[in-house]
């Protein structure tokens, strides 16, 4: 099957995957917005979708729209016979280029799992289920991770057993699961891991994630570091809904909100539980002339109506 990451451009950008944020409505409103050249799902678990009964919370996360082209499928859990029967199915689902295992997320109830960062700790693990991903998928597989678990020392060791395991990408959040979003990302270390990922695994394409703001940076860091080939966003999306276009601009009031009304008529069902949309509110209401107590008024409505109305008035 083709390997989708050999195509793509130098530096080509991705929409981090982030719980309870990148679902199919807002990676619309992204691809609107202006579009990355990758789009993630969010975090699948893998036990939760092969479970018997079946669990629809998980399987929604693996809707996609039309926009998401191409877009990869993130997968977590601890379990390698999960993993086989989760990669398996996606790889029956046309919609998908590729997949890529979480081995870095920081949660604690993922961690306490033993997945996501846990992972770090338990290489032995995180090979058998990269294997058990590439031994029952065609699509190129991938992981995501961080420099280490506890101290960036950790990162060497950890990164060349990755590499070790022939991967189609590597994504490393340049942080350790202690240092979370705390402190800078580790900008210096960049140059020792192309240098390591040239020596093991050149064709694993290499992408760094942490304190990228806009693509305008993600080009910036490349013209220092042109051994990678990516850049994640993750964060930034909130600060600029904008942020992957290639020719950055001062975005006007008009142009937000009619983002936000676009973001809202994808909402599948008017009657669900509203108050989990709120936290999108300040990535659109922001940096204008009363901004504040638009906020405000919008975080007392109870439905996507209400917040239409009140932005319509």
């Amino acid at each position: 099957m083709k390997n989708f990451w050999n195509e793509l451009p130098k530096p080509f950008l991705i929409l981090a995957p982030m719980e309870d944020v990148t679902n199919a409505a807002f990676r619309q409103v992204v691809a609107r917005a202006a579009r990355p050249e990758v789009f993630f799902t969010e975090f699948i678990n893998v036990s939760g979708f092969v479970h018997p009964l079946g669990n629809a919370s998980v399987s929604r996360r693996l809707q996609t729209a039309p926009t998401d082209t191409p877009i990869v499928a993130q997968i977590w859990g601890s379990k390698p016979a999960d993993f086989a029967l989760t990669a398996a199915k996606i790889c029956r689902m046309e919609q998908f280029a590729g997949i890529d295992i979480n081995m870095g997320c920081p949660d604690k109830s993922v961690v306490k799992s033993g997945g996501g960062a846990a992972l770090i700790q338990n290489p032995k693990l995180a090979v058998e289920i990269i294997q058990a991903v590439k031994n029952n998928s065609k699509l190129p597989v991938s992981v995501k991770t961080r420099l280490g678990y506890s101290s960036i020392d950790e990162w060497q060791t950890w990164q060349k057993i990755l590499l070790e395991q022939d991967l189609a990408a590597l994504s490393i959040h340049l942080r350790t699961k202690k240092e979370m979003s705390k402190v800078p990302a580790h900008y210096q270390l960049i140059p020792d891991i192309i240098q390591l990922r040239d020596s093991v695994a050149p064709h694993t394409k290499l992408i760094v994630n942490g304190d990228i703001a806009d693509r305008a940076a993600a080009e910036k860091l490349y013209k220092v570091f042109t051994g990678i080939d990516g850049c994640m966003i993750g964060r930034g999306v909130f600060q600029n809904p904008f942020c992957f276009e290639k020719i950055s601009r001062q975005h006007s009031e008009t142009e937000l909100l009619e983002l936000l009304k676009f973001h809202l008529s994808l909402l599948e069902n008017p009657n669900q539980n509203f108050e989990p949309f709120k936290k999108f509110f300040k990535i659109y209401i922001n940096n204008f002339i009363g901004a504040k107590e638009l906020r405000a008024k919008l975080m007392s409505s109870q439905s996507p109506d209400q917040a239409l109305q009140l932005l319509n008035f």
